[in-house]
């Protein structure tokens, strides 16, 4: 299991509504190349992604499901395609006033079939690449990741800036 935190200075209303915005995972996560969501509706628990990411030298469809949504706090996944699949949970706290808040991430890839022997060695990946795009998702990052694209404004649905 990898867990992580940092804090970021957005109240958490708008930090979990600017994760639950898959299409722009690709500004902080480096390896994802795109991501679509394949249900219609908000987020939810059912919720389906679809995404492309480089992996070592290619490119790898993947896709994951929302298990737990409880905005504006805590959300899991788990991987539903693939041979070493996601399993996590972000969490979204206030911290002090409400004006930052601490965002932690627990995650583990899970091997199946062929995959088992992969998986090891895919966590020790993740957990440097998690700490990294943590680092790409505060505010004023500049890091766009493998400078694909200039990052874009951070803004949250519900942003006030």
């Amino acid at each position: 299991m990898i867990a992580h935190s940092i804090e970021i200075e957005r109240p958490p209303e708008e930090v979990f509504a600017y994760l639950g915005q898959f299409d722009r995972h690709g500004d902080w996560q480096s390896e994802i190349v795109s991501a679509k969501v394949e249900t219609e509706g908000p987020v939810r628990v059912g919720t389906r992604v679809k995404e492309i990411r480089k992996i070592g030298r290619r490119e790898q469809e993947t896709s994951f499901e929302v298990t737990e949504h409880e905005p504006p706090h805590k959300s899991s996944f788990r991987g539903v395609a693939g041979p070493v699949r996601p399993l996590g949970t972000v969490t979204v706290e206030p911290i002090g006033d409400g004006s930052k808040s601490k965002v932690s991430v627990e995650f583990d890839l899970v091997g199946h079939g062929i995959g088992k022997l992969f998986a090891p060695i895919a966590r020790k990946q993740a957990r440097k690449t998690i700490a990294d795009n943590q680092a790409r998702l505060k505010p004023g990052s500049t890091k766009a990741p493998d400078n694909r694209h200039e990052r874009r404004e951070w803004k949250s649905p519900t942003s006030k800036i």
